[in-house]
């Protein structure tokens, strides 16, 4: 994934990573998965891209850092 990614994109790769969508509050998506012992929350603000260390630390608690 590139450095400027969108919440809404960050959205569907954890879902297709097993994680669940769990609730919405405001514009924060929280989503969790089964045997994890922490939740994600991803602001999801229209396309508007998150900043490159917000996307990258997402997606290291999610284990899909390289």
């Amino acid at each position: 994934m590139s450095s400027a990614c969108s919440g809404k994109e960050v959205c569907r790769l954890l879902e297709r990573n097993g994680w669940e969508l769990r609730r919405i509050k405001g514009s924060h998506h929280i989503y969790s998965k089964s045997g994890e012992r922490y939740i994600i929350t991803v602001p999801v603000h229209g396309n508007k891209s998150l900043k490159q260390g917000l996307c990258r630390a997402i997606l290291r608690m999610a284990g899909l850092e390289r």
